[in-house]
């Protein structure tokens, strides 16, 4: 069982007022379910992050799976690890996909518990998608520690691969942040100049200007990955559902987190 380690810091260890902290984050957004087959939300504190991500959670539909890649912020375990574990949160527990998680398994991703263990960017989703959906769906952890457009490449491709034999409803989630404590006007230019790349599907275009502007985005691998997977499983329309930074809600602009809700259906 792996066991919830952020509880308590960046979102309600009780549960009861757990609920009512992800309530406040769909707090004016309406829940209205679409096609998304992929998406990116941010993971930090609920306080900070968590409408960004709402507006993610509220369109997405119900699946048998939920793909969530997040960055290895630890540096444990091995360089592309998937989770065989069920998770637990204060909202109850979460199986996992063996079938997918043993599918990947003898690729470029390893079966490798240490590196989730006390990694924060996919434990903070479960809750989000237990809001919705009870705990009636599965989910499979890969966090990446390599992060090079090749191996993003690759993990997207294997993802693509054995979720097309799956047969199964899957939607994939990158799990990141965008820049880290920069200026609020620095940090909207350089974000919305890496978000275009996004909106293309342009993996090559996102890595050049991800080095060109040194943009800080901690899961960059998790995006790409998950851009290279839809692109293979088939996408019609991209959109950026909200974009916002820590200093909206501090009011703090001279040293912000960027935030941005996206989804690809």
């Amino acid at each position: 069982m792996r066991q919830p380690t952020v509880a308590g810091q960046f979102y309600s260890l009780n549960p009861k007022s757990l609920k009512k902290e992800v309530n406040k984050c769909f707090s004016g957004i309406d829940i209205s379910q679409r096609d998304v087959i992929g998406a990116i939300v941010p993971h930090a504190g609920y306080a900070y992050s968590g409408s960004v991500a709402a507006h993610v959670y509220a369109v997405l539909p119900k699946a048998d799976t939920y793909i969530i890649l997040g960055p290895n912020h630890t540096g444990m375990g091995s360089l592309v690890s998937v989770s065989q574990n069920t998770w637990s949160t204060p909202l109850g527990e979460i199986e996992t996909d063996i079938e997918l998680a043993k599918s990947l398994a003898g690729s470029i991703v390893d079966l490798d518990e240490l590196a989730h263990n006390y990694e924060h960017s996919i434990e903070v989703q479960l809750p989000f998608l237990q809001y919705r959906f009870g705990n009636d769906f599965k989910i499979l952890a890969i966090c990446m520690g390599l992060q090079d457009e090749e191996t993003a490449i690759e993990v997207g491709n294997e993802i693509a691969r054995a979720v097309s034999e799956s047969g199964k409803k899957v939607v994939i989630i990158a799990s990141s942040d965008f820049t880290h404590y920069q200026p609020a006007d620095i940090a909207h230019d350089v974000d919305h100049n890496l978000i275009e790349a996004i909106l293309n599907m342009d993996v090559p275009q996102f890595y050049r200007r991800r080095a060109e502007k040194n943009v800080s985005a901690c899961g960059y691998g998790p995006i790409a990955a998950m851009l290279t997977a839809t692109n293979v499983l088939g996408t019609k329309k991209k959109s950026l559902l909200k974009y916002a930074t820590s200093g909206d809600v501090t009011g703090d602009m001279s040293a912000v987190v960027g935030y941005a809700a996206i989804i690809v259906e």
